[in-house]
């Protein structure tokens, strides 16, 4: 079927070699897809394509084909927080050769498949907009579904871009098996300027277009005017940013403000931890929604869980993430004043510790997590011990402990995956604001929102900050407030950190109880995962070595590799 080709070079050559059999016993009708016939003759059949554009089919990761809207893959194993100091994926999964600086383009770990999945996806979007003209519907549903498009396939050059910067910008073009698929066309990077450019173009369309909120006639979890508006803030953001330096600060706080202006975003009420379990949060800007039985969500209760309770353990955190949350008091733990005491670590510490890391003596369940050893059921000596932790931290966040985590499918329910909520367009205008103008009123106000609301309620920061200090301010409250949700990959670089936070050890804590006072224990860093490492090539990810010698060596890599 036309509509499941897409425009990487490796899957085109692969199509044109079977086209080439021409054998009678091929001449069949599958019945296992909608033909192109059907679905620009139905309307309701060209909607759901429409809506599956922000999923696609299978490309070597489960994307979910058939599910609702949103992007990416289900997180059930490795997230990109375990290709950062925030945490390690505790079997590997193709993670740790990116963290030990060992990613080339033959061997990119579990981030091998973006480029084709997002041209993929780009070309599902193509051949919809292609087609939307002769689909028999009101011009005024027509644009909304336009708008739609035009979004779906910005945000799927967003991914591109902040994975490899310059990207081949294919326009409109539907590639077909009888084009000539080495045309440099189809490999000639843009310049990240006109990358970014081309993004926010079919953003502004795109939010012209699109509704202000979702609604009985336009589902939750469909794009909006919000949404287009917050995914262009972010692209702003980062092209203003050091790595990119092709946008200026002044526009990135201006699109964020956009979305401010709106009304239509609120800081969650409902607690900082029950966010990211409810899909119908007036936070939540833009979001993957789940359905159980249909397209049911992939448990992170088993797949992050501590092995005492017959989890996986996953993503597990890393102390560098811990010592990032501050005291209740507001103050870093390095300071001598903020009461902190390393031999008892996890007390007075900032509300969102408790809501995203599970530690030593945890609540959880009903019960507690036990790391400690000797015995302690949820280190390497209780069951299943190749779940335990190898970081003394399990993850807390998006979890919802009404879930069982033995067969977690079993139940009815599924919190969604949050792709963009209000606090980062906070986050993005506090930083583009203060680079612009200084820490002005606005800046303080922006942050201390965050910090301040119902189920936080971290004080707010302290008055008289220079530049430099809000700099670093925003920079700790992105890692805090926004930890384990995708940011922290791309923060790092873009802020060319990365230097810096990816070649510190990563560490994680030893517990160990105490023989002179059974009731207390020993803690004590240590190395969780060895031979971290970043090289100044991995700013950017390289394009896969398949994708350069389908292209015939036209594709341009990335430098370093």
């Amino acid at each position: 079927m036309k509509t499941s080709k897409y425009i990487s070079a490796s899957v085109l050559l692969l199509g044109l070699a079977f086209s080439a059999c021409k054998k009678d016993f091929l001449n069949l009708n599958p019945t296992d897809r909608v033909t192109n016939t059907a679905i620009t003759s139905d309307t309701s059949l060209f909607e759901d394509y429409v809506v599956n554009c922000y999923i696609g089919e299978d490309i070597g990761v489960n994307e979910g084909a058939g599910s609702p809207p949103g992007f990416g893959r289900g997180f059930e194993y490795a997230m990109s927080s375990s290709t950062t100091d925030e945490s390690m994926y505790n079997t590997d999964n193709g993670s740790w050769l990116i963290e030990q600086g060992q990613m080339a383009p033959d061997n990119t770990g579990f981030l091998g498949t973006l480029w084709a999945r997002s041209y993929y996806g780009i070309r599902n979007c193509n051949y919809a907009l292609s087609i939307l003209k002769t689909i028999s519907m009101s011009q005024s549903h027509k644009s909304l579904l336009q708008g739609e498009l035009e979004f779906i396939r910005a945000y799927r050059y967003q991914d591109l871009i902040r994975n490899y910067g310059g990207v081949v910008l294919v326009g409109d073009t539907v590639a077909q098996l009888s084009d000539n698929l080495l045309d440099p066309f189809f490999y000639t990077r843009a310049t990240l300027q006109n990358s970014i450019a081309y993004a926010v173009a079919q953003l502004d369309d795109a939010a012209q277009r699109l509704p202000l909120a979702n609604s009985s006639t336009w589902a939750l979890g469909r794009a909006t005017e919000g949404a287009a508006l917050a995914l262009k803030s972010r692209l702003l953001l980062y092209a203003a940013s050091p790595l990119y330096n092709v946008g200026t600060w002044a526009d990135a706080a201006s699109a964020a403000k956009a979305v401010m202006n709106l009304g239509a975003y609120s800081l969650s009420q409902n607690g900082y931890q029950q966010l990211f379990l409810s899909p119908n949060d007036n936070e939540i800007i833009f979001e993957r929604l789940f359905i159980p039985n249909i397209a049911p969500h992939v448990c992170m209760e088993i797949a992050n869980g501590p092995n005492g309770f017959d989890g996986w353990a996953g993503n597990t955190p890393y102390q560098n993430m811990v010592d990032a949350y501050q005291m209740a008091n507001g103050k870093a733990i390095t300071d001598p004043t903020s009461g902190y005491d390393p031999q008892n670590p996890y007390v007075n510490r900032d509300p969102r510790f408790y809501a995203t890391i599970l530690y030593n003596k945890a609540p959880y369940r009903g019960d507690t997590v036990d790391v400690y050893t000797p015995g302690g059921k949820d280190s390497n000596q209780g069951p299943d011990n190749w779940n335990a932790s190898q970081t003394g931290y399990y993850l807390r966040k998006f979890m919802n402990d009404a879930y069982p985590i033995d067969n977690p499918w079993s139940v009815a329910g599924g919190q969604p995956w949050i792709y963009m909520r209000y606090a980062e367009v906070l986050l993005n205008y506090a930083e583009a604001q203060n680079e612009a103008s200084g820490p002005d009123a606005t800046v303080y106000a922006a942050v201390n929102s965050i910090r301040e609301r119902p189920s936080v309620n971290m004080p707010a920061l302290p008055a008289g900050l220079t530049q430099a200090q809000m700099r670093t301010a925003i920079m700790n409250e992105r890692q805090v407030e926004l930890a384990f949700e995708e940011f922290r990959f791309y923060d790092v670089r873009r802020w060319k950190i990365a230097d810096s936070t990816e070649n510190v050890p990563a560490y994680g804590m030893s517990v160990v109880v105490n023989p002179a006072n059974p009731s207390g224990y020993t803690y004590t860093k240590k190395i969780a995962l060895a031979g971290r490492a970043f090289l100044p090539s991995q700013y950017w990810l390289p394009i896969p070595l398949t994708e350069i010698q389908a292209s015939n060596n036209q594709l341009q890599q990335n430098p370093g590799y």
